[in-house]
């Protein structure tokens, strides 16, 4: 398509692919690909992802206004990244507002990433095998005499004077 009709502006491409392809099982499709994609900090960049919805909803619905678009937009960042943006926007508030509250958020917080879970078993206690025995005891002797019932403190023996 882009070959026969060659460069034009979003608005065109828009209003193309809305006449092309805008019939309810097209609809139907994007509409479950919007619900389906939720924000993955670790794997998507925040920009990318919002403009990507943003075209989205718009295609499915063009006479949807811009803060309805980025209401719905928000709903999607889900759980602590929607409240942390709520909490940093107004609600009346443009698309820069939200992507600057988003980018910030997920750059220099934990919030909406996921924790790697290392198993206890192999970070605190290292496995030891069947054959690590402990030495065997020494056995106590007196020093004085060579016996094993007494040491040298109570050893009834004299000791040697040089």
């Amino acid at each position: 398509m882009k070959q026969d009709n060659g460069k034009h502006d979003w608005s065109w491409w828009k209003s193309e692919v809305i006449t092309k392809w805008h019939n309810s099982s097209c609809g139907f499709k994007m509409e479950t690909a919007f619900e389906i994609a939720i924000l993955n900090s670790e794997k998507d960049k925040p920009l990318t992802w919002f403009f990507k919805k943003k075209d989205r909803l718009s295609a499915l619905h063009p006479d949807m206004s811009y803060t309805m678009i980025n209401i719905k937009i928000l709903i999607k960042f889900g759980g602590e990244l929607e409240n942390a943006i709520k909490c940093r926007c107004v609600e009346p508030s443009s698309t820069e507002d939200y992507i600057n509250a988003m980018e910030g958020i997920t750059t220099r917080t934990r919030i909406g990433k996921t924790w790697t879970k290392i198993p206890m078993e192999s970070k605190m206690f290292p496995k030891i095998s069947r054959d690590h025995r402990r030495p065997e005891r020494t056995v106590l002797k007196c020093h004085k005499c060579g016996r094993t019932s007494n040491l040298a403190n109570t050893c009834a023996k004299k000791t040697k004077k040089q």
